[in-house]
């Protein structure tokens, strides 16, 4: 299995790429890895040091497999707030846009955060009853442990999937480009209510990063929630916290659903 620190020590943006099996989700490449090599294609490219990223949107435009590289554009660099565009393409053609927002902290009277935490023990408290037969293969690179009972394809009534999630050796990856990869690892929360496996596919990913994080690999808790379905789609709310209860990134998608 070629674990994610392997990925981007060997990663060149304007080299073809070709994503191994252990990531891929179905025919595409899983849609935490795409997103978090479009911010590494930044990183390596950017023409200057770059403040920290504050918020990201990913449109999923097509299957991102092989013969990959990375086109970065910066839009626009002030000074405190720098925007670049990526462009993924696999085989020649669009398959991953991106628009990522860098931004330095200021001052500010305002503070407030309104998202409860759910209340949840450790993961040693949980196992991992899932059957791997329906899971994707990147699946593989995480240790997931499911926290409220409910799991992907388990006719649940409430389409919430809560989870301790870590990925397996990863060390020298930049913090962000971690949270990306960790963040889109859930099945989505839909999944929750299905029955019987079927297809989905992630349309978009919105993504606010809230406060910042160095521990890399340890556990990070995601609560995915779908707030609507209808007419084949899901839109869904997603959000992690760190081991010290400090809420680390918000994100909202879209989900093509089959079912």
């Amino acid at each position: 299995m070629t674990t994610l620190t392997e990925i981007i020590r060997n990663f060149s943006p304007t080299e073809l790429y070709s994503t191994p099996s252990s990531w891929l989700q179905g025919r595409t490449t899983y849609g935490g890895l795409s997103a978090a090599l479009s911010l590494q294609a930044v990183l390596k490219l950017a023409p200057s040091e770059l403040p920290p990223l504050r918020t990201a949107q990913f449109s999923f435009v097509g299957p991102v497999a092989n013969d990959i590289t990375f086109d970065t554009q910066v839009l626009r660099q002030g000074k405190s707030a720098t925007s670049v565009a990526v462009d993924c393409y696999s085989a020649g053609q669009i398959a991953l846009r991106s628009t990522l927002f860098f931004g330095h902290g200021r001052q500010s009277n305002v503070c407030h955060e309104l998202t409860a935490r759910p209340q949840v023990s450790t993961p040693d408290d949980y196992g991992q009853p899932l059957d791997d037969t329906f899971l994707p293969s990147f699946f593989g690179n995480f240790d997931v442990r499911f926290t409220n009972g409910v799991t992907p394809v388990s006719s649940a009534e409430t389409p919430e999937l809560i989870a301790w999630v870590k990925l397996k050796d990863v060390v020298d990856v930049d913090p962000q480009v971690v949270l990306l990869a960790i963040g889109d690892c859930l099945p989505p929360a839909a999944m929750a209510c299905f029955t019987s496996p079927a297809p989905i596919s992630s349309m978009n990913w919105s993504v606010d990063f809230i406060n910042s994080t160095k521990n890399i690999g340890g556990w990070f808790l995601l609560r995915s929630r779908s707030i609507n379905a209808n007419h084949g789609y899901s839109h869904q709310v997603m959000e992690v916290w760190d081991e010290d209860n400090n809420l680390i990134m918000v994100s909202t998608q879209t989900v093509a659903i089959f079912a």
